[in-house]
């Protein structure tokens, strides 16, 4: 796994991808949260949270990390090099593994300067720290669970198709859905006392539950099984093409 996780890092930052990944997201979020004027603007919201940046940061990665995860098994189909990994002493799950991972490290080498954030909404309270640390660890934690589901659904989508763009448009389409389209449809109401239901299978309901600074099990557990069956999906469709 560590051969194929080095290899991806390596691939992400001898390209220009890595840069223009963490400086799309960084530029994108400070300029909503501290340039433009607007409802996401933090120094004119009139108290010290971060909720606008945990509002924004879902909808920029569904962008973002497809972006990322476009070519990890795309360029394997098309150039043959998957059979050449075939011949090495690796599983298809440390394969798979290794290039989940190095992708999922981008993300959060992308999130990690913003925890700068933090501390400027602290200094800038009033009075100063007048900031809640449970609902900002919570978000934090949530945001890192989020993308960890978007990985593995970017992971998967680019098995799906030997064209970047295709595989690209896969990923957001299903990350969209998975994110907000169950609580937009449960927001018709066609489903009576279901509708509770269909919004829980989607993944705003869970990550606004974990924002809240409560640890449920229940949103975990979504969120890792999120992961673990696009994962799963992901090996399925390895094994198919062998």
């Amino acid at each position: 796994m560590f051969p194929i996780l080095k290899k991806e890092l390596i691939s992400f930052f001898s390209s220009p991808i890595a840069y223009l990944v963490i400086a799309v997201y960084l530029v994108v979020n400070g300029l909503f949260l501290w340039v433009f004027e607007g409802d996401y603007n933090i120094l004119h919201a009139g108290f010290s949270d971060l909720s606008s940046y945990f509002f924004l940061a879902p909808w920029i990665f569904i962008f973002l990390i497809p972006a990322i995860t476009m070519r990890s098994f795309t360029d394997e189909f098309n150039t043959g090099t998957i059979e050449i990994l075939r011949t090495k002493p690796i599983t298809d799950w440390q394969l798979i593994i290794g290039k989940y991972f190095g992708a999922l490290i981008l993300v959060v080498l992308a999130i990690a300067p913003t925890l700068i954030y933090v501390f400027s909404v602290y200094k800038l309270g009033n009075p100063v720290g007048n900031i809640t640390f449970g609902t900002t660890i919570g978000s934090f934690l949530g945001l890192l669970f989020l993308v960890s589901a978007y990985t593995a659904i970017g992971i998967y989508a680019s098995t799906l198709s030997n064209n970047q763009i295709v595989s690209f448009i896969i990923a957001v389409f299903s990350s969209f859905f998975l994110f907000y389209g169950f609580e937009a449809l449960a927001s018709y109401q066609l489903f009576g006392n279901s509708d509770y239901i269909i919004e829980k299978i989607g993944m705003n309901s869970h990550y606004t539950s974990i924002g809240k600074g409560v640890l449920d099990t229940q949103d975990l557990l979504y969120f890792i099984s999120v992961t673990a069956f696009f994962l799963y999906l992901t090996k399925l469709r390895i094994h198919n093409e062998a």
